[in-house]
């Protein structure tokens, strides 16, 4: 392996760290281990610089109009390709929540490239809006809070509001 292949695999390592912390932390916080989630919660952020860093050195993130066709690339690959083999598998080995955890995913991927490509269409021209985000599967929402999430169901007052 070269620098560039190892930076790669310690991008996506402290990445999966990053989130996986986050996890860890938020069972904590439901057992009442205030001290080890606030613990978790630094090592996640610690985790984060550190894969910031590595995506820099790799030259990842250039300019705004890149990194908007580089995110509606790789959302448009993640519902055209990846869940759906993902769904596939998942249903051949009967696995219901992980069919139902791909399934939100791949509709909610659609949506992000969606939003990047209207983003991209309207750079430079800084319209404010705000966005919600199903706390459940993540749907993305432009504008007002809906009044229930469209993919799960949810209720729209659930919706965290993204500033």
């Amino acid at each position: 392996m070269n620098t560039e292949d190892n930076l790669k695999e310690a991008f996506a390592g402290e990445s999966q760290a990053y989130m996986s912390y986050h996890a860890y932390a938020r069972a904590a916080e439901k057992e009442g281990h205030k001290q080890i989630a606030r613990l978790f919660r630094a090592v996640a952020e610690a985790e984060k610089i550190h894969a910031l860093a590595h995506f820099g050195v790799m030259g990842k993130s250039t300019t705004t109009d890149k990194n908007l066709e580089a995110a509606i690339e790789g959302e448009t690959y993640e519902f055209t390709q990846m869940y759906p083999a993902f769904i596939d598998k998942a249903k051949s080995e009967s696995n219901k929540r992980a069919q139902v955890s791909f399934g939100n995913a791949s509709e909610v991927e659609k949506i992000h490239s969606v939003l990047y490509k209207e983003a991209l269409d309207n750079l430079g021209k800084n319209e404010e809006t705000f966005y919600y985000v199903c706390p459940i599967c993540g749907n993305t929402h432009a504008g007002d809070v809906p009044g229930k999430c469209d993919i799960c169901g949810v209720a729209g007052d659930r919706f965290i509001r993204i500033e």
